[in-house]
């Protein structure tokens, strides 16, 4: 396993970097694909999303608001007023549309990317719950519950949204205690099966869609505590490591019941990255900033990092 620690030549670009200035309510940034832009002040940053095309979506724990991003040039704006609950977890499909996780909301929106219009908003929850991600698979939008052991899926028949969500019972080897549970989300490489990382044991599981019964994927002794958000390319999966400010590749096999630690990645510039997407050969984190205390002035950004 390599173990990759910032470089000083990385600290020199930083140290060199543009200054950032807001013009007509867009952040605008100085370079081409910039390695860091900044989000709206207070913003609070959760999830992440990108395309079609070199832009990215941002989601608010704060407010809910949604941010679009320009990735060549960090320059962006709100184009969708939040409902006052979290953003978390978000996933664009190529039809235009974006999916929200909501958090301690309870619910599940789903935003046309073109005109900021909320198409569709389910309740997934009436009680205590904390719906943190969502994955796109070929026939679904599945959520996960950081509270209640279950997934919420809605069914995209033929790309249509439904009228309602189904709820699927996680049982198997996953076991729900104190703290954050099941949290990000992917498929397996072949497709058949959701992989699950829980944030309070470092365990990841392999999820039968149709059952609900998961098994611990075995990663040799290793482990993914403090797993945040997960991206699956080809059979590498990318788990943030929030509060270590690491990025953990995973090399899976085909079917996502075994893998192996190959690489973390630290960076001096990630500040409780929550999750990450990839855009042209570099992936994109937020930095959450969970240990520093949310005020309408804190200051939140994104990094861009090489694959690894």
């Amino acid at each position: 396993m390599k173990a990759f620690a910032v470089l000083a030549g990385l600290l020199l670009v930083l140290a060199g970097a543009p200054a950032y200035a807001e013009t007509d309510g867009d952040r605008e940034a100085g370079t081409a694909f910039p390695e860091t832009f900044p989000l709206p002040d207070g913003f609070a940053p959760e999830g992440i999303a990108t395309g079609p095309g070199p832009v990215a979506y941002f989601g608010s724990r704060a407010t809910g608001d949604i941010y679009k991003a320009d990735l060549r040039t960090g320059a962006g704006r709100v184009i969708t007023p939040g409902p006052g609950t979290p953003s978390l977890g978000l996933k664009t499909d190529g039809r235009g549309r974006l999916f929200v996780a909501g958090g301690t909301g309870g619910d599940a929106r789903v935003i046309d990317t073109r005109t900021g219009k909320v198409l569709a908003t389910y309740t997934l929850a009436t009680g205590a719950s904390f719906v943190n991600d969502v994955v796109l698979t070929g026939g679904a939008a599945w959520f996960t519950d950081s509270t209640n052991p279950v997934l919420y899926k809605l069914p995209l028949r033929g790309g249509r949204l439904p009228d309602e969500a189904e709820t699927v019972p996680l049982t198997g080897d996953i076991v729900y205690g104190t703290g954050i549970n099941a949290n990000g989300i992917a498929a397996t490489p072949d497709g058949d099966a959701l992989l699950i990382v829980q944030s309070n044991t470092g365990g990841l599981f392999r999820a039968d869609p149709k059952t609900g019964v998961t098994a611990q994927v075995d990663l040799g002794g290793e482990s993914l505590t403090n797993g945040d958000g997960l991206l699956l390319e080809g059979r590498t999966l990318y788990a943030v490591q929030n509060f270590l400010n690491t990025l953990t590749e995973v090399k899976l096999s085909r079917d996502g019941t075994s893998g192996r630690v190959t690489q973390k990645l630290l960076d001096g510039r990630f500040d409780v990255p929550t999750t990450v997407a990839a855009y042209a050969g570099r992936l994109y984190l937020p930095n959450g900033r969970f240990t520093t205390p949310p005020t309408p002035t804190t200051p939140y950004d994104v990094v861009a990092v090489k694959r690894p």
